[in-house]
């Protein structure tokens, strides 16, 4: 989606290209963009000068809808809806922290756009949240 939204070239951009650019296996990319094609957020040309397109402006598409159009809900827990999670005994509280970190990943994914990551331009509060993660001396650089 990156690449789509870096493209300026006002033209269907092929799978091969995308492919290439992003070092994605190709079968495994045409499973991906039908999963964005069904959710509505790329649409496809067929024919020579065919290929991919953004259904929708970059500045209009976050993260969080792409990750939700190939993965579903940001954080899932044993696939299931969270109206349906039990926890019992001194682990009854994990249900608020899933939905906390549900809330998390929301608050960063839903407000960067494919514009703001094509561009390097990404909002300056997702800046802060990176460079302190960097800074945090429990996760050297490049760990989890």
């Amino acid at each position: 989606m990156a690449q789509l939204a870096a493209d300026e070239t006002g033209l269907p951009v092929k799978a091969d290209l995308i492919s290439r650019s992003q070092t994605i296996p190709l079968k495994f990319l045409l499973g991906i963009l039908s999963e964005l094609k069904r959710a509505r957020l790329v649409k496809s040309h067929r024919g020579l000068e065919g290929g991919y397109e953004l259904a929708l402006p970059a500045a209009e598409i976050t993260i969080a809808d792409v990750i939700r159009a190939i993965d579903g809900p940001l954080a899932t827990v044993r696939d299931t809806s969270f109206k349906d999670l039990v926890y019992e005994g001194p682990a009854e509280g994990m249900l608020e922290i899933w939905m906390a970190v549900r809330a998390s990943l929301r608050s960063v994914l839903e407000h960067v756009s494919l514009a703001d990551l094509a561009s390097g331009n990404l909002p300056p509060d997702i800046k802060e949240l990176a460079a302190n993660y960097g800074a945090d001396e429990r996760f050297p650089a490049g760990s989890q």
